[in-house]
């Protein structure tokens, strides 16, 4: 009996979650070993079909939880998650079943999790050394890595190590939507996004030879679920994410601090500042709603320019300016396409009308992009290069 290590849990409220399906070789040793640790230990049996429900029943001191048939590891942590919580739990301890995991981490995991409350305390492995891991779970941890790094700007060590301390109760009002493998990923990624901390602690793994090994991880289909959700998290990161901390850092003084690094004191040349700009005011006039951000940051990450500069910029298209610039492209196309239209008929809506307006707005916003890129290029160009002037001649005057 670890009492210590007990007590610490009882006071942190952190109960041990084991999600199984058909590990008897060894869930009864894990879920035991979990009770001499901690006096809160459920378990949910995701539809197995060995003798899983036999060998727990004869453990007491468990929660025990199931499905009638298989459902995900995702859904299985959610149901712990849940009962957890309405049982008066802050955090859950998860660990799998197959013994992959050593105790002698748990004091280790534990210790993040009091020295960071409400954290999200992520055990990591070294993929690069670890010795055993097959090699599809060591290429789906640096794909996982990678779209990590791409949603939420962190560049985190091991996204897929199941062995964490979750705060549970700050995350329970959440709905996730992954039910399998994918679930681990999406509440890394949701969890930075609501500005919950994610704290590493490197941990020890066995993995037993490929013969004696029990895996459930499908690499089509759970690399297929994978990609789904990934490419729902970079889009909703573009879109909203990103966005959204970028106004949220907006103040004065941070603007002021950006204009004297990327503008006044960047090393780049006058040109190619203006460059930026010119890009960022183009971008932000198309009509490319819901992705200029997106393509101003990949082109001028492609074309080697000040990529905040770009995005400062690209944000002339929001209120007040918006109005000017939908009105002007639109009075802009009606000279482009002759139609001489400022305004659209409001009160003659017909399919031929709707084309045509549309059609004048796109040729207008092009056209007003370009000449709006161009002029404010040339006026950073000037400003940027008479600072500079004035800056020179004063350091000589000195």
């Amino acid at each position: 009996m670890n009492t210590d290590i007990r007590q610490r849990m009882k006071a942190l409220k952190c109960g041990i979650l084991i999600p199984t399906y058909n590990n008897s070789g060894t869930i009864a040793t894990v879920a035991s070993e979990a009770l001499a640790y901690c006096e809160d230990v459920w378990v949910v049996n995701d539809g197995s079909t060995d003798n899983t429900n036999e060998l727990l029943g004869a453990i007491e001191g468990l929660h025990l939880l199931g499905y009638e048939q298989n459902v995900g590891k995702g859904n299985a942590l959610k149901t712990g998650f849940k009962a957890m919580v309405d049982a008066g739990m802050q955090y859950a301890l998860t660990i799998d079943a197959d013994g992959q995991h050593k105790w002698e981490d748990l004091p280790l995991l534990v210790a993040q999790a009091e020295a960071h409350p409400h954290s999200l305390i992520c055990g990591t492995r070294n993929v690069k050394t670890q010795e055993g891991m097959p090699g599809k779970n060591s290429f789906a941890n640096q794909f996982s890595n990678f779209w990590f790094k791409v949603e939420t700007g962190i560049d985190f060590p091991d996204t897929q190590c199941g062995y964490r301390i979750y705060p549970i109760a700050r995350l329970a009002k959440k709905h996730f939507f992954g039910t399998k493998y994918e679930f681990e990923l999406e509440v890394l990624v949701r969890s930075s996004w609501a500005g919950v901390e994610l704290i590493d602690q490197p941990v020890h793994v066995y993995y037993p030879p490929a013969e004696e090994r029990v895996s459930h991880f499908r690499p089509f289909q759970d690399f297929s679920r994978i990609s789904v959700l990934n490419t729902i998290l970079v889009t909703i990161a573009f879109l909203w994410i990103k966005p959204r901390d970028f106004f949220r850092k907006i103040s004065w003084a941070n603007i002021k601090k950006k204009i004297d690094e990327n503008l006044i004191h960047n090393p780049d040349s006058s040109s190619r500042i203006a460059a930026a700009a010119g890009l960022g005011v183009m971008f932000g006039i198309l009509p490319l709603w819901g992705f200029q951000m997106a393509l101003v940051f990949a082109i001028a990450h492609f074309l080697k320019l000040n990529k905040v500069i770009a995005l400062i910029f690209s944000n002339i298209s929001i209120p007040p300016c918006l109005p000017f610039i939908l009105w002007g492209s639109y009075a802009l196309g009606g000279v482009l396409t002759g139609s001489g239209k400022s305004l659209p008929d409001i009160h003659d809506i017909t399919l031929d009308n709707v084309w045509n307006d549309t059609l004048q707005y796109v040729v207008g916003s092009i056209a007003l992009a370009i000449a709006a890129s161009i002029i404010v290029g040339l006026l950073v160009f000037c400003l940027i290069s008479l600072k500079r002037k004035l800056g020179n001649s004063s350091k000589a005057t000195e």
